[in-house]
Order: structure tokens, then C-alpha cells, then sequence
């Protein structure tokens, strides 16, 4: 599809830094990957000085796609397409040393910081179990700030805060320890590298010459100073966003950024991208009514050429029960009626709590449906067991790898064992796996117990340098057989379908880690090289993902409103439109409407063709029925744009005329 005056303006426009404000469907990704083309193909830039970046893998695989579509050749050979994250890893990988680790280090998964968090907080006597998740959100707050414990104890106002710094203090210590990472280390460590190095910086600057960067009002504090850093004072930056689509404060994200951009660059341009390519008129004038009631730096109003469209349905249910049955039925009917698929509808809703109703109905009126966010694929004991492996090979010092996999498959190693053998490593500032070699573990346990120890040591060594020749692949197979894994899974699985399923997962992951190996463009690598870079993509990519894959099966999707963003479907229905739902109780507590409001405003806009709006006159709350009250969010929708259903203008006529039609369109299927 051509481009229109304005995308063809953000494309061509490279005198200063700019600022693509691109509304919901307006094309901003067809913007990003034609300016990457035009970059290399009419301004002079080769594309290993050029880095794209944005949030999710899946962004960056359909970045990359696109792009490699429109330059052929090897143009575009060195481009760096990838998310904050990944740039971040690739940053710290090529500057370890300088930032005082080790190669091979590993990656903390929230899983893993929490299990070292709740360690540390056991030594502490003041500390109860209960507080692991705020001082773990603290935490990683404090590090997107770019807050070192030293300025957190000096400006700490009580003595929970300088206990909480120390915690954080000690935290980091032990990540280093273990020559481990943890998820915000990957913007803070480059960041603050750039801020104490300035001869890296500059390495860094001339390696990036022109920098894009997606869905810009998600950016927090760091990945602001990272970007402000590698530009510098030129003028190579455009960045995409939309103010109107921050959804995630409580990760970080500040939507501030984009007018903070104005502050820092005085020169900067704004090209505002409205005409959307995916909604009716119709929708997109809700969407636009509700969105203006939160204060703007920058005002913009979203349009259509693709027709007005229908009314806005808004359907008032008797309680949670017939919401859910109402919409299982409006599925059925519509689908029937429109001679649309199942897939064209999607249920959101502001919380995972609310899917189970929905779950039920579907499930009764047997329509197929798929969950997002369901268990991800490095969730699965038997992944989370070779990976451990693999971390542990890479990265010797990771303490929760060797506990994780010291037993699995057993081995007779006792917990005695272990905990003598921690004690002796503590104390001589050693890790386990180091520490099952060393002479002096006779004054602290039996003949047996270091005999096995050992044992266990001197095989993972020679596994090490199996996988380290060029052939790691092969290495990790040969692994998987000494220890007889598929054994093991067979022996602990409820029947044989389950352990097939779990062996086949195994080799789906070793597929991946080949594939990594392969596409490495860097050839002067060796196997230790190269195995490291791979196990660490994997491991980012599971944090990143949360196997984000597409699903193109023919089942309705049910998601939070959140997990919705960036899709579309033609018909979506937003359910459990109440005060204390959407919004949510906590931010009408926290007086954070307007996040509330933008994330209604990504609901809305989800939709092409048809939006119908759910909501229950009452619901039960520990097993007590609770009268609801309709969102606000309701009066700011016009009104002569909405269908009202079930607020006492409802007649029986109309009620038995709803009930004719679904049996009219139940016959004609038949008829077909």
C-alpha cells in the first residue's frame, strides 16, 4: 500500500530528530521499515549503523521481515532490528569486562531473582516472607530509576527504607557473585557504562549511527538515558508513539517521555500519523470521545475512509452468569449472521479472573476458544531442567542452575550433602559447582557423598568441552543420552502420551538453540562463543515472549486488555465494563484514571468492523451478590452512537424479536 503525505513526511524527514505520533491502526510499522529503506538506499547509510528498536520479539521478527522485503541483497546485512532488551545483551556481551563480569554470564528470570531475594531476606531478621513482592518490585523500580543502593540508604527516611537498600545493596552483590544479570540489568549496565565511559560511549555512537525506536510511551527512565546517550547531540533519532496508548506504568513506562522529548530537543519534529486503516468511523469517534477527556501535550484525532459502520452495542446483564451467556450466544448469532469465522471475535476484559465465566459459556455452547498468556513454553519443568544445564555450563557460578539440576535425574546426592556443601562454599567464597573439586570438602563431608560430588563435576567438565568444539549442537545430545533423560521423563510422567510430549519439547528446544547457532552472522566465533550467545538469546527471548506465537487457528480469543494491544479483530466484545473493574479499583484508590482510560481507548480500538459493550447490574464478591454500577466511562460515550440494551428500554417485543433472529439464522445454517 502507498504512503500517504504524512507517513511519506516522517520517512523522508532526517534534518533532526522526529517524533512519529501514531494513532491506534495508523501504519506507524509501514513508517519504521520504509525510513530503514530510505536510510540505506537514498541517504548513504549502511545498515550495520543502524539500530531498530522496540519491545517484543514479535515487533522486531515482523520489523526485520518487512524490511528484508523492500531491500534486497545484502544492503541490509549488519541491521539490527531487535527489542531494548536484546540491544541492551548484545551491549553488555561485547563490554564485559569493562563492566566487571565474566563471559558466559547468566540471565535472572524473575523466578530466579526472587528465589536469590528471598534467600538474602531469610538472613535478615526484620524481614517477614510476605514483603519478597514488594521489595522485588522496589527493587526493580530503583534500577529503572537508575538508583544505586549507596543513593537509596543516604536519602532513606526510615528503617524500613536502609533496610530495604540493603537488601538491594546485598542483592546486587550476590548477582555479581554468581556472575548473573537480572531482567532491568540489561538497560541499567549499559547505561550506566555509557555515563562513566565516555570512550565506550563514543565507540557506541559511531557503531549507531541513526537510531528508531517503536511504541516510544513505553519507554521507562533507563531506556530513556540509554537512547539520549547514543544519540548525543546528532540528529539521527525518529521515534514512534502514542501517548494516548500507555499502558503500562506499572512497569515503568512513562508517557512523559514523549513530551520530555520536546525539553531535550528543541529542534525536534512532530508528525502526527491519523488516518487509521483498520476501524469504522464510527468506533474510532468513541474512541476518540472517551480519549479527550485525558489532558493532551499533544492533540490528534484518529479517522477513517473504510465507512461510518454500525452502532455501538451496549448490553446490561442481569449478573456475571448471563453476561457470560450472552455473549457465547451473540457469537453464535453473529457468526451465523455475518458468515464469519470464530477467530473474528475476541472477548477482553481488565483482569484474568474475569476469563472463567466466559470459559464456562463458551465451553457449554461448544465454541473453540484460546486463552493468551497461557503457560509458556520455558515454564515446563523439562525445559526449565536442560536449561538449567545449559546455564550452568555457560556460567559455572549460577548457584540456582546447579541446585536445579544436581538431582535431576537423581543421583544420591543428599540434602545433607548440599547443605554441607553450600556452607563450604559460602565460606570460601566459591560456587557449589566449584566447590565439588576442592581439597579442603574431606573436613566437611563423607568419602561417598564428595566421591559423588565429583563425580558429577568431572562429567559436566567433559560435557563442557564436548559443547565447546564446533559442533555444540551434538554436545548438548550426548548430554541429554549420558544421563538418560528420556528415561527419567518416562519414569515421572502420569502415562506415555505425557512423557512423548515433554521428550518432544526437549528436542523442539535443542532445534531452537541449532537454529540460533546457524543464523549467528558472526563467523570468528568458537563453539564456547557461540553456545553462550545462543543459550543467552533463548533465555531473553523466554523472558521477553512468554512463547508470544501466533495462533491462527479458528477459536475466539479471549485476553486482558492489555495482553490486546498491538492486535485487531473484527468484532470484539469488552466485557465487565464496571467501576472497580474498568477502571480498576486500585486506580480509582491510586486516582490513576487516565492509564485507565487509554486502556479502554486500546479496547476500542482493537475493533474493526462491530464493538459490543458488556456489563452486569451485579456480581458475586465472597459469595455475595453486589450491586455494580456502570463505568464512567460509559457517560463519555455519545450517545447517539450507542445501541442501549438491558437499561429498562428493552421491551418484550424487541426481546422476542432478538430470540426470532437466532433461530432464523440457526435454520438457514441448516438450509446451507
Amino acid at each position: 500500500m502507498p504512503l500517504n503525505n504524512r507517513q511519506s513526511e516522517a520517512v523522508r524527514y532526517i534534518d533532526g530528530p522526529c517524533l512519529v505520533l501514531a494513532g491506534a491502526g495508523s501504519g506507524k510499522t509501514s513508517v519504521i521499515t520504509q525510513k530503514i529503506a530510505y536510510l540505506i538506499e537514498e541517504c548513504g547509510y549502511h545498515a550495520r549503523n543502524i539500530a531498530a528498536v522496540t519491545f517484543t520479539n514479535k515487533a522486531a521478527r515482523e520489523m526485520k521481515a518487512r524490511v528484508g522485503k523492500l531491500i534486497k541483497g545484502r544492503a541490509s546485512h549488519g541491521l539490527a532490528v531487535s527489542t531494548f532488551h536484546t540491544l541492551g545483551l548484545n551491549i553488555i556481551r561485547k563490554e564485559v569486562t569493562k563492566i566487571g563480569y565474566k563471559p558466559g554470564f547468566s540471565i535472572f528470570d524473575a523466578e530466579d531473582a526472587r528465589a536469590l531475594l528471598k534467600e538474602l531476606m531469610l538472613k535478615e531478621s526484620d524481614f517477614d516472607n510476605d514483603m519478597l513482592d514488594r521489595i522485588q518490585n522496589q527493587i526493580s523500580q530503583w534500577k529503572t530509576e537508575l538508583q544505586s543502593p549507596g543513593h537509596i540508604q543516604s536519602r532513606a527516611e526510615n528503617q524500613v527504607e536502609q533496610i530495604f537498600a540493603l537488601v538491594y545493596q546485598r542483592y546486587n552483590e550476590a548477582l555479581q557473585a554468581y556472575n548473573a544479570i537480572d531482567f532491568d540489568d540489561l538497560i541499567r549496565l549499559p547505561t550506566e557504562l555509557f555515563q562513566q565511559s565516555p570512550e565506550v560511549l563514543v565507540r557506541w555512537q559511531k557503531r549507531i549511527r541513526y537510531l528508531l525506536v517503536d511504541e516510544y510511551q513505553d519507554t521507562n527512565s533507563s531506556q530513556y538515558e540509554l537512547v539520549k546517550l547514543l544519540l548525543g547531540n546528532r540528529n539521527g533519532l525518529t521515534v514512534v508513539g502514542d501517548d494516548d496508548q500507555s499502558i503500562y506504568a506499572w512497569r515503568g513506562a512513562k508517557p512523559e517521555n514523549l513530551a520530555q522529548l520536546t525539553h531535550d530537543y528543541p529542534n525536534l519534529k512532530v508528525i502526527k500519523l491519523e488516518q487509521n486503516y483498520r476501524s469504522k468511523a464510527r468506533i474510532l469517534k468513541v474512541a476518540n470521545e472517551i480519549i479527550s477527556h485525558n489532558p493532551h501535550v499533544f492533540e490528534k484525532k484518529l479517522w477513517s475512509e473504510l465507512g461510518v459502520g454500525e452502532l455501538i452495542r451496549v448490553v446490561k446483564c442481569v449478573n456475571e452468569d448471563a453476561e457470560g451467556e450472552r455473549v457465547a450466544n451473540e457469537i453464535l448469532n453473529q457468526k451465523l449472521r455475518r458468515r464469519a469465522q470464530f477467530k473474528d471475535f475476541a472477548i477482553l476484559y481488565r483482569g484474568n479472573y474475569q476469563a472463567r465465566q466466559f470459559e464456562i459459556k463458551l465451553q457449554q455452547a461448544q465454541i473453540p476458544y484460546h486463552i493468551s498468556g497461557g503457560t509458556s513454553f520455558f515454564a515446563k519443568t523439562e525445559i526449565k531442567d536442560l536449561m538449567a544445564y545449559l546455564r550452568l555450563l555457560i556460567n559455572p557460578d549460577d548457584d540456582n542452575a546447579f541446585l536445579r539440576i544436581i538431582n535431576t535425574p537423581r543421583r544420591q546426592i543428599g540434602t545433607s550433602t548440599l547443605e554441607g556443601l553450600g556452607r563450604y562454599a559460602t565460606e570460601n567464597s566459591l560456587s557449589m559447582l566449584e566447590a565439588c573439586n576442592h581439597l579442603g570438602l574431606q573436613a566437611v563431608l563423607n568419602e561417598k557423598s564428595i566421591q559423588r560430588l565429583q563425580q558429577f563435576y568431572h562429567w559436566l567438565e567433559g560435557v563442557k568441552k564436548n559443547c565447546h568444539n564446533n559442533n555444540p549442537v551434538s554436545g548438548i545430545r550426548e548430554l541429554i543420552e549420558d544421563i538418560d533423560y528420556e528415561g527419567w521423563l518416562h519414569q515421572n510422567a502420569s502415562s506415555p502420551k505425557v512423557a512423548e510430549k515433554r521428550v518432544e519439547n526437549i528436542y523442539y528446544l535443542i532445534d531452537q538453540i541449532k537454529r540460533n547457532i546457524e543464523n549467528d552472522l558472526e563467523e570468528d566465533m568458537d563453539g564456547e562463543e557461540r553456545l553462550n550467545q545462543a543459550i543467552s538469546k533463548m533465555i531473553l527471548i523466554d523472558m521477553l515472549d512468554r512463547q508470544e506465537e501466533e495462533n491462527d487457528e479458528d477459536r475466539v480469543s479471549l485476553m486482558t486488555l492489555h495482553a490486546s494491544k498491538g492486535l485487531e479483530f473484527p468484532h470484539v466484545f469488552m466485557v465487565g465494563f464496571e467501576e472497580e473493574i474498568l477502571p480498576h479499583r486500585t486506580s480509582i484508590e491510586e486516582n490513576n484514571i487516565e492509564e485507565e482510560r487509554r486502556l479502554t481507548y486500546v479496547g476500542i480500538t482493537r475493533a474493526k468492523e462491530t464493538l459490543t459493550i458488556t456489563l452486569a447490574a451485579s456480581r458475586k464478591q465472597y459469595g455475595e451478590k453486589v450491586e455494580t454500577s456502570p463505568s464512567r466511562f460509559l457517560e463519555e460515550i455519545p450517545g447517539d452512537d450507542t445501541e442501549m440494551e438491558g437499561f429498562g428500554n428493552a421491551s418484550e417485543i424487541q426481546v422476542e424479536k432478538k430470540g426470532n433472529e437466532t433461530l432464523t439464522n440457526l435454520k438457514m445454517l441448516f438450509d446451507d
